[in-house]
């Protein structure tokens, strides 16, 4: 019994589904030719986990596994592939002629896929954009990039939002890489403050306000945090705090932005300084032949010539400085440190 259900079973897979010039495909063959492809789909998969884990734990070498971990999985596809053809028993070369006419014909439809996975394969390679890199396009989308896929780079921006953006618009358009090399990168912090301010003073109070956000660097010699006068609008004196985040703070420009905004406020408000708002004003210098207090007198009102001291600081809760902690103890933990380099002894 169990002879005979071995030969049916044999006779049923040499059963000739189609012929194909000097190849016939077979009921076993194409069988095998499944179960190869599902074998090197899986293996691509295995082979991608474990990489993708070996890249989690080797920060520094990261980039490099990534690109060795790309190209591994699409080896193992194409080579299951040919292998599945293989065990068809077609004839490669006699297929020759047919793909030939037919890569002819995909050609002009499938162009742009080709010129994204070969746009995918050159930011494999180069190394100004890496995985974990922040940037920026000029159309306004940014994120920390996540993945080069085949046909799209996938980054993900602070808010969770997975973008697609195709490869060759990061090859072909500007792209602003504001950790290229994990290095240092300055930020513009524009405020305005009521002409009549003492500008040293504006000055000292913004420097410790900025000095007090978290993930402000320290002062050097290269790098230091400023004050600058840069314009007189039409309300009052234009400054700009320009200041060096660290790299956690650089990731995520609009909280940064917003806990500078956030210090600059409580330390204008708790020094005095006057914040304008935009408006129009009209002056008369003469009112029925009187002017000054003598005018005020004539109109009924009393001049009010008090000033407003300093006020006393009030606790404020900056929302944004905290979600830029919360953000980097969460980097700390998805991110182990890179290793130290063994000193001189």
């Amino acid at each position: 019994m169990g002879d005979e259900l071995l030969s049916d079973l044999f006779r049923f897979s040499r059963f000739e589904l189609v012929q194909l010039g000097k190849s016939s495909i077979t009921v076993g063959g194409l069988a095998a030719a499944i179960v190869i492809i599902v074998v090197a789909l899986l293996a691509a998969r295995i082979t991608a986990g474990a990489l993708r884990r070996v890249r989690s734990r080797a920060s520094q070498v990261g980039p490099s596994i990534y690109i060795f971990e790309k190209l591994s999985t699409y080896g193992l596809v194409v080579f299951g592939v040919i292998a599945a053809f293989s065990t068809l028993g077609l004839d490669l070369s006699s297929l020759t002629l047919f793909a030939g006419a037919l890569g002819v014909g995909l050609g002009f439809g499938m162009q742009g896929i080709v010129k994204e996975f070969i746009s995918g394969l050159v930011l494999l390679f180069d190394k100004l954009i890496r995985i974990g890199d922040y940037i920026e396009l000029q159309t306004g989308e940014r994120g920390v990039v996540a993945e080069i896929g085949p046909r799209a780079t996938r980054i993900r921006n602070n808010d969770d939002l997975d973008v697609l953006i195709p490869n060759s618009r990061l090859i072909e358009a500007p792209v602003t890489n504001w950790t290229h090399q994990n290095g240092a990168r300055r930020m513009h912090i524009p405020f305005i403050v009521a002409y009549g301010a003492d500008k040293e003073k504006v000055r000292e109070a913004v420097l410790r306000a900025a000095h007090d956000v978290p993930f402000t660097l320290k002062d050097t010699s290269a790098r230091r945090t400023q004050v600058w006068l840069v314009g007189f609008a039409t309300h009052g004196l234009s400054f700009e705090l320009v200041v060096w985040p660290a790299l956690e703070a650089v990731k995520r420009p609009n909280a940064t932005h917003a806990a500078y905004t956030w210090a600059i406020e409580d330390a204008l408000r708790a020094g005095g300084f006057e914040i304008p708002l935009p408006q129009q004003e009209l002056r008369v210098r003469s009112l029925f032949g009187q002017e000054g207090e003598a005018a005020r007198g004539a109109l009924g009102l009393q001049g009010d010539n008090a000033e407003a001291g300093p006020q006393e600081p009030h606790p404020s809760v900056n929302d944004a400085a905290e979600d830029l902690v919360r953000g980097a103890r969460q980097d700390a933990v998805q991110e182990p440190p890179a290793p130290r380099k063994p000193g001189p002894k």
